[in-house]
Parts: structure tokens; sequence; C-alpha cells
């Protein structure tokens, strides 16, 4: 018995991370096996929906409903059995029933999808992005002609060897008249758990295949506008170039709302971007992972995905680079013409500053004048009180008459006043 030990508090999220790497388990399978994949690409409301829509499934069978954190569920319905995943972006339903494989490729073969109620299958939340049929064959069941009467076209027939030539994987990457793509899985000495893996790699092949091409409108509505501001910019070069001091605001105002123009559009498809060029990655690793050799003449799944998904790839990312090279250069513009009108600003305030330096020069003058008139002005009130004084203090006995007193007070009382003006005028300036 394993004793009991003492653990600290763990992380709220800690279970969710651990059971992480066993989401979304392939299922072991055996043929012969139809199944249909629908993937419906949805917003959150829609994501949240979509479990509701499953639960009111569940309900009509008897069978308890997802939890409500739950993003996928397996189940057995009776007639089909029904895998639910729940992605980012999108959420794909996975019908599957068995089915007899007598005479395949000589008419249209059943698929599950048609055992589900087709109200509640019309009413799936989202909107429908992807398709598949697949069917699952024991052996060497089909050949390459039956297949190309019923099932595939011809033109388009993809195939190649998979899993060490256990087994061969037939498509045509086709939508055909119910709106569904095709594909043909023989699985020759594949054993079941293998099986079920190379299932889900198929299915996600072709759901991120879609998923990747989302990218793609994004990037040809991006150009326009691209093309739209980089000529833009180049006329705002060479306005900024030939411009005058006065016109220089008003260039940094076009410029700054361009600027804003462009980071709004990189705002607005860089996520999308983004997952595209993330889904492109699981492509190439899907297909790594399945493992497959060229099988005859035709082409592989990597080769007709390298052949036709490349140039959408390269659009996607084109576009990326454009408009980081295009944020860059009008970031780069936008610091420039800052800079001249910040260092012509800086001129017109060393100006000011050199004109208020003169005025005050002016000023300092104009106080020197005002401050010997001021010595003028106190030293005649100044006398004139020691005129008074002096007529007072005769009639006590000063032997000077009044007019004598004054007219010597005038040089002492001027200078004692010059000196305090003085004093005054160096304690102001010294703080």
């Amino acid at each position: 018995m394993t004793p009991s030990t003492s653990l600290p508090p763990a992380h709220p999220q800690r279970s969710a991370l651990h059971n992480e790497i066993h989401a979304r388990p392939p299922q072991a399978l055996s043929a012969p096996l139809a199944i249909s994949h629908v993937v419906m690409l949805c917003d959150a409301d829609q994501r949240n929906a979509s479990r509701e829509h499953l639960a009111a499934l569940l309900r009509d069978h008897h069978l308890p409903g997802p939890d409500a954190g739950s993003t996928h569920l397996r189940s057995e319905l009776g007639a089909f059995g029904l895998r639910w995943e729940m992605h980012t972006e999108f959420v794909t339903w996975t019908f599957q029933r068995p089915f007899d494989a007598t005479g395949f490729g000589e008419r249209t073969p059943a698929t599950p999808i048609g055992s589900v109620p087709q109200d509640w299958l019309a009413r799936l939340p989202g909107q429908l992005l992807a398709g598949l049929h697949l069917w699952l064959l024991p052996g060497q069941t089909a050949t390459i002609e039956s297949l190309v009467q019923q099932v595939l076209n011809e033109d388009t027939l993809v195939a190649s060897a998979v899993v060490q030539h256990q087994g061969e994987v037939y498509t045509d990457f086709a939508m055909h008249a119910d709106g569904f793509s095709r594909m043909v899985l023989l699985s020759g000495t594949v054993e079941p758990r293998r099986l079920g893996r190379l299932v889900q790699q198929l299915l996600e092949i072709d759901t991120y295949r879609m998923a990747a091409l989302l990218g793609l409108p994004a990037a040809r509505e991006a150009s326009s506008v691209l093309g739209y501001a980089e000529r833009e910019l180049a006329e705002l070069a060479e306005s900024i170039r030939l411009a005058a001091r006065d016109q220089e605001p008003a260039l940094l105002d076009r410029l700054t709302r361009l600027a804003g123009k462009v980071e709004s559009e990189y705002a607005g498809t860089h996520s999308r971007f983004s997952a595209s060029a993330a889904y492109f990655e699981l492509i190439d690793r899907r297909i790594a992972d399945i493992d497959e050799t060229r099988l005859g003449g035709l082409q592989t799944i990597g080769q007709f995905m390298e052949r036709r998904l490349s140039p959408a790839r390269s659009t996607c990312a084109w576009a990326t680079r454009r408009q980081d090279a295009l944020s860059q250069r009008v970031s780069r513009m936008s610091n420039l013409l800052r800079t001249r009108v910040e260092i012509e600003q800086q001129q017109g305030s060393q100006a000011l500053l050199d004109a208020m330096n003169r005025r005050q020069g002016l000023q300092l003058k104009l106080q020197s004048t005002v401050e010997g008139l001021s010595v003028a002005a106190i030293t005649y009130y100044i006398v004139g009180l020691v005129s008074s004084l002096a007529k007072a203090a005769q009639a006590l006995g000063w032997p000077f008459s009044p007019e004598t007193t004054a007219a010597c007070a005038i040089p002492v009382v001027a200078l004692a006043v010059w000196l305090s003006l003085r004093r005054l005028h160096s304690k102001v300036f010294a703080a």
C-alpha cells in the first residue's frame, strides 16, 4: 500500500495540463468502415452552441451530455458512432459506421452521414468549412480501375503507399456533387491502433488544408490595401524631401494617418496569417507522419500539397513580410520627419531665447537709466527733509543756514542712496 504524503497546494490548471497529452486519443479501427468528417468554422459563441447541440443529440439517444468544459467526446449512437472535437477556430464532427464493402467501386458507396438525423445535422452551429467521406477497406478489396468508376475522379487522382507500404490511400481532393471530398484507405496489414492514428492523420490533413487556406483571401485583400499604402508612402517621401518648413506639420499628420491605416490592417490580418502558417506546418507534420511513398506513376499526397498549396502558402508569407516591411518603413519615415520638425522647433526656440536675451539686455540698460533717475529723485526728497530740519534746528542754535546745510548734504545723500541701490541690485541678481 502506497503511504499517503502531504503535498503542497496544486496549480489550478495542473490536472488539465497533465491530461492535455491524452486529449483526442486515436481510436482503434478495423475495416470495412465508412467515415464522414464535417468541419464547422465557428466563433466563440458557436463553439459553445455546438456543445449544446451535441447534448441535444445525446439526450435523444438517452445518453449523458458532455461536461461544461469538455472539448472532445466519442460516443456510439446505435446506427452510427460519433466523435466530436472542439478546436480553436472550428469544431469537427466525425460520423462512422461499418458497411458492406462487397462490390465497392461499382456503385456510389453509402456514407454514415445519411444515418444522422437530417434536421439536427442541418442546424450544426457555424459555417461548413470542409467535408470528407473516407472509406476504410480491408486488404486489397479495391483496384484503381474500380475506384475511378464511381468513387474518385481519374484526372485528379492522388495515391500513395503509407506506413511503410502496409496500406494504400487514394483521393482526388475534389468536391463532389454532395459537397464532400472523398478518400479511400486500404488497410492492408496495418494493425488497428496504428490504423486509427492513420485515419486521424488523414482527416487532419484535409481539415488543416482548408483551415490554412483561410489566410489566402485575407492576403489577396491586404495586397490592395498595401499597394495603396506603398504608393502613398512614396508620394509622402517625395513631398517630405521637397517640403518647406511650414508644410512639415501637415505632412507629419498625413504620415501619422497612414501609419494608423497600416497598423490597423496589420492588426486585422496578423492573427489570420499566423494561424495559416501554423496550419501549413501541421500539414507538413501530418504528411511526414503517414510515411508515404510513391505508388505507381501517381502523385503522392505530399507532392500534391507541395504543388497546390505552395502558391497560397507563399502568398500568405509574402503578405506578412510586406506588412512588416511597410510598417517599418512608415515608422522610420515618421521618426525622420518628427526629428526634422523637432530640430526646427529647437532652432526656433533658440532664436526666441536669443531675442529674450537681447530684450533682457535692453531692460538692464533701461533699468540702469531708471536707477540714475531714482537716485536723483530720492536725493531731492531727502535733501528737502534735511533743509526742513536745518530750519528747525537754526532756532535751537544751528550755526549754518538751511541752504548751506542742504548744499552740503546733497553729495552725502546722493552717495548713500546710490550705494544702497547698488547693494540691493547685487542681492536681487545674486538670488
